[in-house]
């Protein structure tokens, strides 16, 4: 289902451009309002997808690719920075690659369509390595005419000017707090969201690990107080948790006045850490800087 965007979706439908690029904060609807577009552009109806032709059956089995970032790295362990790389863009025969180890969207798109349109997106076109931006250049430059491509970054600015060029920006915002209101009324729940429609339905499918993040989240602060060595061992806690840093930052606000100059800097602290983090800098030395910085400013 999806919530809100009814601009937008009444705007898709009439776009006539061949690369679309959507924009806007992790969480707010993107993907599913791609899934949805694929499904209206190839529905026996067309707009709003029916749900019940032979390709509205067929879900987005047939001609629908999404592309995302690996989270691993090509070792096996956990990627700080997942990345889309060139093999999920273009073949690798040299590379040893087997038969069957994943569609690629070159071999994809090559084919025509089981019924309308082949619809390819790329979820993370921020992520793209160098050469599986260029490789997919070659795409957007003379994409097939049974072929639409939507890219899904956080802002234009972050992804290829190349890529940015050839597409057309359709930018999502935030939801409205009234419209998150219809999925629940807790207010920590609706502070952690900020306008994420995705963050709250994770939150409710997932209520004890939402819990750990906030209870660990609250122990951070309260430690700032108690200085460098516990405020380091309530972070260390807190950053085993995926995307923990990012809702710090938001929660940064109960520690510091919004206004101060405390509160820029120590989320200008956060930021760095992430920066580091995603520069594979030690995990130990960004956690004990952050945790110093973290404490000093309180």
């Amino acid at each position: 289902m999806i919530l809100g965007h009814s601009r937008i979706l009444e705007l898709l439908p009439r776009l006539k451009a061949q690369t679309l690029l959507f924009t806007g904060p992790e969480g707010v609807g993107r993907r599913t309002v791609a899934r949805w577009f694929a499904a209206g552009l190839n529905c026996e109806g067309g707009f709003p997808p029916c749900g019940s032709c032979s390709s509205c059956r067929q879900g987005v089995l047939s001609d629908y690719l999404e592309i995302s970032p690996e989270a691993e790295t090509k070792s096996g362990k956990k990627a700080r920075v997942p990345q889309i790389r060139l093999e999920q863009i273009a073949p690798r025969p040299a590379s040893g690659q087997t038969e069957g180890a994943g569609e690629n969207v070159l071999d994809w798109i090559a084919t025509y369509p089981r019924y309308k349109i082949k619809v390819v997106v790329i979820d993370g076109a921020h992520l793209l390595g160098e050469p599986a931006a260029n490789a997919l250049l070659k795409v957007l430059e003379e994409p097939p005419m049974y072929a639409r491509l939507i890219l899904i970054a956080p802002e234009r600015e972050t992804v290829l000017p190349t890529l940015v060029s050839r597409s057309l920006e359709v930018a999502f915002a935030p939801l409205p707090e009234a419209l998150l209101r219809t999925l629940s009324s807790d207010p920590d729940l609706l502070a952690f969201a900020e306008g994420s429609v995705g963050r709250v339905r994770w939150a409710l499918d997932n209520p004890a690990e939402f819990g750990k993040l906030t209870g660990r989240t609250d122990g951070v602060i309260e430690a700032l107080s108690s200085g460098p060595a516990q405020t380091l061992e309530a972070l260390k806690l807190l950053l085993e948790l995926d995307g923990a840093l990012p809702y710090l930052g938001r929660r940064l606000r109960q520690a510091f006045a919004p206004q101060s100059p405390q509160y820029a800097q120590a989320l200008q602290s956060v930021a760095q850490a992430q920066d580091a983090l995603a520069a594979y800098v030690g995990e130990d030395l960004v956690q004990t800087l952050l945790a110093l910085r973290l404490s000093r400013l309180r």
